[in-house]
């Protein structure tokens, strides 16, 4: 099985958790296990910083590089990581045998956490029955998030007619890191394993968690709407997306959107706008919650040592177009290379985000609601929920939904996804969108391309053409070396 090969990953852990708890709380530690007994450790164990903060080459940062909302600086490219070369070049192997998966492993190593408090929450002592309920239904709701990364970039793009065939990934219910025996289970099964874990979390999860970083009910709701939305079911996503709202707007300590038009302002949160971008932007401060419903964050900034970067990205011209000039959220972005160095190009980069969110922002949850009402032919619910978003992020007489783009289903649908580029350019989501559109009618046709500048100018560039196979990436070496067994993706 795919754990086995992480034997090690068990004192990483054992460090992350005994680092947070109480003395008492590791009183015998067998190889390869993590004790836990009473219901508090299993309380901590649910704050471990990995099931939120993706601070080491985790998260989304692969997916940054292989999005077409992003283009190459030649200069700083050819000094890039051998994996970060791979991903932007669209290679059909990222990493080679050598490589760390920093990304893979820290998905696996949570799944193997998660699963240990779902499996045994329910015999730990010194809890109430509602205290074991809950962590429990907030590890089915972290377990089928971990689920849906995972099968959304190593598995291709969920379509009805291919689900139950096309391969997906093995679905592990034990924290027993010797198991074996597992096989890479379909697409559809694998959905399904979502859809029951996010149900079972969601009749039993609180409105409230302590932390945005914790699931709540609302929280669990918009996923399941996501996941619903991803597989063509409208209907449902658009019902669960409204519970969302609704129950997300009932919290103690509600997600909201800034309003750029007052935190640009002078005197705003992020005023002024120097040479590291604005001030006190959400991205610059990790632990700023503000717009999340679910803080999940990974890191986002130049290299460091940890195999994948962004010094060498720059907005795509494509993805540039897409704004117009009143658009506030262009202040994220300047003609600087990372480390405050001047672009003469001009070219602009995302200088000002180092932390990117990819849990669940209340600006997706709008502009998912959108686009399922779109799909429904609900045209003007769908405009409703873009003005409102957009109305928070630029001049409100330059907000409203063109007319032309509302004019039907497909053209808003098409306006809805270049307001996602807007919104979550360069943070990795373009990619998921990617995926998505390379199976959908309404975009049929459309290719998905990357450019190297490889000079100061914009003639001189190298462009290709993303691979339809590369819409999912392969397993790692280091995976199928483990699981001969194993067929890999094309």
């Amino acid at each position: 099985m795919m754990m086995k090969i992480y034997q090690y990953l068990s004192v990483l852990l054992l460090l992350v958790f005994v680092a947070g708890c109480k003395k008492s709380f590791l009183e015998v530690v067998p190889k390869g296990q993590l004790v836990a007994r009473i219901t508090d450790d299993y309380d901590k164990i649910m704050n471990a910083p990995d099931l939120y903060l993706y601070s080491f080459a985790g998260g989304w940062q692969s997916m940054v590089l292989m999005g077409d909302d992003v283009a190459a600086e030649g200069s700083y490219f050819s000094s890039a990581s051998p994996m970060s070369q791979n991903a932007f070049n669209y290679k059909a192997d990222i990493f080679r045998a050598q490589d760390n998966t920093f990304d893979f492993k820290l998905y696996t190593s949570n799944l193997y956490t998660v699963n240990k408090v779902i499996n045994e929450i329910d015999e730990s002592t010194g809890g109430s029955a509602a205290q074991k309920t809950a962590l429990k239904a907030e590890a089915l709701a972290n377990r089928a998030w971990i689920y849906f990364q995972l099968i959304n970039i190593y598995a291709r793009p969920y379509n009805t007619a291919t689900a139950s065939q096309d391969l997906g990934f093995p679905i592990i219910r034990d924290a027993d890191i010797n198991l074996s025996g597992h096989v890479r289970n379909s697409v559809a099964e694998v959905y399904g394993f979502i859809i029951q874990d996010f149900k079972d979390a969601i009749s039993t999860l609180p409105l409230n968690n302590k932390f945005a970083q914790r699931f709540s009910k609302p929280a669990a709701e918009g996923m399941l709407a996501k996941v619903y939305l991803y597989m063509g079911r409208n209907a449902e996503a658009l019902a669960m997306f409204n519970a969302a709202l609704t129950d997300a707007a009932a919290q103690a300590v509600p997600a909201k959107l800034y309003d750029y038009n007052v935190e640009f302002a002078s005197g705003g949160k992020f005023d002024p706008i120097g040479y590291n971008g604005p001030n006190n932007s959400p991205g610059i401060n990790y632990d700023d919650v503000t717009e999340s419903v679910l803080a999940k964050t990974f890191y986002n900034g130049p290299y460091s040592g940890n195999e994948f970067g962004n010094d060498f990205l720059v907005l795509s011209p494509k993805a540039q177009a897409l704004f117009a000039p009143g658009d506030l959220r262009l202040n994220f972005y300047g003609a600087f290379f990372p480390y405050s160095t001047p672009n003469p190009s001009g070219r602009l980069s995302k200088y000002s985000v180092n932390y990117s969110k990819f849990g669940l922002q209340l600006a997706e949850l709008y502009l998912l609601r959108a686009e399922a009402n779109a799909r429904l032919n609900n045209l003007a619910a769908a405009v409703a929920d873009l003005e409102l978003l957009r109305r928070n992020r630029m001049p409100v007489n330059v907000a409203s939904v063109p007319a032309q783009a509302a004019s039907s289903k497909e053209s808003l649908i098409r306006f809805i996804f270049q307001e996602r580029t807007r919104e979550f350019a360069m943070e990795g989501y373009r990619w998921f969108d990617m995926r998505r559109c390379s199976i959908d009618p309404i975009f049929s046709g459309e290719t998905f391309s990357h450019i190297i500048y490889n000079d100061e100018t914009s003639t001189n560039i190298t462009s290709f053409n993303l691979p339809q196979d590369r819409l999912t990436l392969r397993l790692p070496p280091i995976v199928m070396n483990a699981n001969p067994g194993f067929t890999n993706n094309p």
